[in-house]
């Protein structure tokens, strides 16, 4: 059998559509939903990952607050920036792009996001809120997964899902979320990392592999089951001299190989990616509907 292919920026796209819908609908009451984006340096790949946010928002009518410091920028300097948004009532968000140059402190920056306005869904308040099935942001890649399975119709309740990586940015949260007595999770959670003995016994035995490594070919069809569902949250650059910046992106999965297998498997790019933004969107506009209601 040859996977059926789940497209992602068809996913992004419906969702962002009816998040437009929900602007709307805010503005209608006189609520601009905010987004407040803080880059410190001249990093090229957290340029380019801020200006495709900041068109995102132009996109389904959001005000985005762009900040783009010097490098040299001090921690009181910065600190001073988010304390700022956080008492801002027109920023709904926040956004701090990492990584942030060596001498700052990511942590402190990170603490200091007013929990209702972390959008990013990475402060401990937001993850003890979702670990305890409480209300929260939720972190927008392992989000953007759950949305890619639900929407493309795989039924997690009492499916067996195994995750491979056990990040804070993916592993762990999307874990938790699986594991939620809820209508789009109830799974049964397997995590494998690098102290996994034999991570293919576990593979072979999934419904659901999502693949989180940062390691091209961690799952080779060898290792999945025939009609799985494959989910590749991996980016990597290999070498590719064909190509005209002399390298392409592939995922963490053998995807030539495991297509042949998969009943169901996202590609690279084009999967999983642009579903972060969209997530991320998604939060921006729930924090600005919250204000709605105080």
């Amino acid at each position: 059998m040859t996977a059926k292919i789940i497209d992602g920026k068809q996913v992004a796209a419906e969702i962002r559509a009816e998040l437009k819908t929900q602007v709307q609908q805010l503005r209608d009451r006189g609520i601009i939903p905010g987004l407040g984006v803080i880059l410190v340096g001249d990093d090229p790949a957290s340029k380019s990952y801020v200006t495709a946010k900041e068109k995102a928002c132009e996109e389904i009518g959001l005000f985005s607050d762009d900040n783009r410091l010097p490098a040299a920028t001090s921690q009181a300097e910065l600190m001073a920036r988010v304390r700022g948004m956080n008492a801002d009532p027109k920023i709904h968000g926040i956004l701090v792009q990492l990584p942030l140059p060596k001498h700052l402190n990511e942590t402190e920056v990170l603490l200091a996001i007013d929990p209702d306005k972390d959008v990013d869904g990475f402060h401990p308040m937001n993850i003890g809120r979702m670990v305890l099935g409480q209300k929260a942001f939720l972190p927008c890649t392992p989000h953007g997964v759950v949305q890619l399975l639900v929407r493309s119709g795989v039924k997690l309740k009492g499916a067996h899902v195994v995750i491979v990586g056990r990040s804070n940015i993916v592993g762990k949260p999307l874990a938790s979320m699986l594991m939620q007595k809820n209508e789009t999770a109830n799974a049964t959670v397997t995590l494998c990392h690098t102290g996994t003995k034999d991570i293919g016994y576990f593979t072979r035995q999934a419904d659901v592999i999502v693949a989180a490594t940062g390691r091209p070919n961690t799952i080779t069809a060898d290792m999945v089951m025939e009609g799985a569902v494959v989910i590749d949250v991996g980016v990597n650059r290999i070498n590719d001299p064909s190509k005209k910046n002399g390298f392409r992106l592939v995922g963490d999965v053998d995807y030539k190989a495991v297509k042949e297998k998969a009943g169901l498997i996202t590609p690279v790019p084009g999967g999983v990616g642009p579903m972060t933004i969209t997530m991320l969107l998604f939060n921006t506009v729930e924090s600005a509907g919250r204000t709605a209601h105080d």
